[in-house]
């Protein structure tokens, strides 16, 4: 069988890194990718698809990316579930990335990479 995926979009907002309880470096953003065809109304539309990233790959791209930033992603797709807060089952589908391109020109100086507090349970 073959998972494979591979997406060009732009960042929607500021990668932030977090950590699990393990101490696992990981990266949730999501990607806009515009569709090659117009709505009924002549506009164009677009997806936006949550990718997660892991490791030196998901520090690099908090490092070297922003908001805005062109990415070209490879990954599989992957389905998940859990429980909400009200007990509702929640299906997540996502791409688990193997690589990332950066393609945008040279990332801003001195940027500064955002890392959240809150240890994630997985």
């Amino acid at each position: 069988m073959i998972n494979q995926v591979t997406l060009v979009g732009r960042l929607t907002k500021e990668p932030n890194l977090r950590y699990t309880v393990d101490g696992k470096v990981v990266l949730n953003v999501t990607i806009a990718l515009n569709r090659q065809f117009k709505n009924a109304k002549g506009e164009y539309e677009a997806d936006f698809v949550l990718c997660t990233l892991w490791g030196k790959t998901a520090e690099n791209t908090a490092k070297y990316c922003h908001r805005g930033s062109l990415v070209g992603i490879t990954g599989r797709i992957q389905t998940r579930n859990y429980d909400n807060d009200q007990g509702k089952k929640v299906y997540v589908t996502e791409v688990i990335a193997d690589s990332i391109k950066f393609m945008d020109g040279r990332p801003p100086e001195n940027k500064k990479v955002n890392i959240s507090e809150e240890a994630l349970p997985f």
